[in-house]
């Protein structure tokens, strides 16, 4: 296999294809576009880390390509649906910085306590002050820590080490999982109020945008420590910067930036504060970590060559073409399905189940259940998650995964249902196809019957009149159009479960006075993808 490395690359990173007589690597840096155009044809694989875009031109001149490494986490400089349409698999390396990143962390942190930047500087200055830098253990201080994965679960066990109290948020991990840390795993409210340090360790999406903000910082203890080395944006930085004013956080430590580099007044202003420890995004900045990353790519490409699985592979699975072509109409059930209740699903999962019903249990189902697993887990951790990895994301954030097929099936000639179950709650859809078309028929009890679009809200109330008449109005009122209604209930007078459809996505406030005006047992909106 003929390999080109056209970035800076950890050379001792690169030693498990230097040493493989099958492997030829060629170094070729600082390659203009057109040069890189002209040869790469020759290549069977490409080992990039950001300076080089490997784009749908580049792509089109990849007459043998089969492999693209991305030797870091991100993977915006190649165009992995390009990538996918040519049947080549692009693989990253999400773990080999997450040491670095940890350690970071608690350097930040400690600088922060002890006051190491301004005592530095105050020393180099020719002064001999010691008052002023009187700092703070970390023994004895309850930590919160947001997010529980790869990064966090390292933080969590370093403030340990420090004899700190830690106690942990996050809705998508198990509690199995927090006592293997030794951690307490907590609702977000109770870090807010309880903790003295609070540290986010999470992905940054939608979900987690602006997850600290305004609203948060009252409710924390006066002389609260802020700590952001994920990513830019999970903490709202101008309501940090007046948490900061205002005196009623000690201090803060931030690695990472909305906008990087950071350009804008506030965040001019923000790093500018005396009480910020601040760097520039050096979390995975360590030689170790580029040795690291530089390693999993040499051995995802080793993997590929002897045929072994790809642990860390963001687009395409290999499957046998035979059963592909009878499972293919079912995985975008199975993904619809996957992405739906991840949205509606308790906190913290204990288990995942995938049952299969009728004529579509006599084959191995194993495709369909990894392609719901990834749907489900994708938005609700660090990494990207896909058909390759699920089952390793899953049992490392404690998760078990149960496969069950039956030939027999009471109403569907084929059906699949996915559970989810945490200690105390259980949530069920079960879907079907018609006509080729993924439907969703039941949910719990209740028999259903609609087709998940991309803008959805989910509600269950106590059945009574006028109640669909009150929340059809209050649609109303707010501008949004409803498309579709699907309504379930087990018995006259008794819980309704109604799915909406909507041309537009239904906004908190909208949400929470249906909620409030229909005494709501249940409302989530919910957002496909499709």
């Amino acid at each position: 296999m003929k390999v080109i490395i056209t970035d800076e690359i950890s050379e001792s990173g690169l030693q498990p294809l230097l040493d493989d007589p099958r492997v030829q690597v060629d170094v070729r840096l600082g390659l203009k576009r057109e040069e890189l155009h002209a040869i790469i044809g020759d290549y069977d694989a490409i080992i990039t880390r950001s300076g080089t875009q490997v784009d749908q031109a580049l792509l089109d001149h990849a007459r043998q390509l089969k492999i693209i490494a991305r030797a870091g986490v991100g993977i915006d400089n190649v165009d992995v649906d390009a990538a996918s349409n040519k049947g080549i698999i692009v693989v990253n390396a999400p773990f080999g910085n997450v040491n670095s990143a940890a350690e970071h962390t608690m350097s930040i942190l400690l600088s922060l306590c002890r006051n190491v930047t301004v005592a530095n500087a105050s020393l180099k200055a020719g002064e001999w002050k010691r008052a002023p830098f009187t700092g703070y253990e970390l023994k004895g201080k309850t930590i919160g820590v947001i997010g529980l994965g790869k990064v966090g679960g390292r933080v969590a066990t370093r403030c340990k080490a420090f004899e700190a109290d830690v106690i942990t948020y996050d809705p998508y991990i198990s509690e199995k999982r927090a006592e293997d840390f030794g951690v307490r795993l907590v609702q977000l409210e109770e870090i807010i109020r309880y903790s003295d340090i609070i540290t986010v360790h999470t992905p940054l999406n939608e979900e987690t945008r602006g997850m600290i903000n305004a609203g948060h910082f009252p409710g924390m203890k006066d002389g609260v420590i802020i700590v952001n080395c994920a990513r830019g944006g999970i903490i709202d930085e101008g309501a940090m910067l007046a948490a900061l004013e205002s005196g009623k956080a000690a201090g803060a430590a931030f690695d990472v930036w909305s906008e990087e580099p950071p350009a804008t007044a506030l965040l001019k202003k923000l790093i500018g504060h005396p009480r910020m420890v601040v760097t520039p995004h050096l979390g995975a900045n360590t030689f170790e970590a580029q040795k690291n990353v530089a390693v999993d790519v040499s051995r995802e490409i080793i993997n590929y060559i002897d045929g072994r699985p790809l642990e860390n592979a963001v687009n395409i699975p290999r499957f046998d073409p035979d059963l592909m072509d009878h499972m293919k109409p079912f995985l975008g059930l199975v993904r619809q399905m996957g992405e739906f209740i991840a949205q509606l699903a308790p906190a913290n999962p204990a288990k995942v189940g995938f049952t299969y019903q009728g004529k579509l249990a006599r084959f191995d189902c194993a495709p369909l259940t990894v392609c719901g697993l990834a749907s489900l887990l994708n938005s609700q951790t660090e990494i990207d998650v896909n058909m390759v990895n699920a089952r390793l994301v899953a049992r490392d954030m404690g998760i078990a995964v149960e496969e069950v097929r039956s030939t027999e099936s009471e109403s569907f000639s084929n059906m699949v249902s996915l559970s989810i179950e945490s200690s105390d709650q259980r949530r069920t859809i079960s879907g079907t196809l018609f006509e080729g078309i993924p439907k969703i028929v039941k949910m719990r009890d209740f028999m259903t019957d609609f087709t998940p679009e991309e803008h959805m809200l989910v509600i269950s109330y106590e059945d009574r009149p006028g109640m669909l008449g009150k929340i059809g109005t209050i649609f109303g009122e707010a501008g949004i159009n409803i498309g579709n209604m699907n309504l379930g209930r087990r018995k006259k007078d008794g819980e309704a479960m109604v799915v909406f459809s909507i041309d537009s996505p239904a906004d908190p406030d909208t949400v929470d006075r249906i909620a409030r005006e229909v005494g709501a047992r249940f409302v989530k909106a919910v957002h496909m993808t499709l």
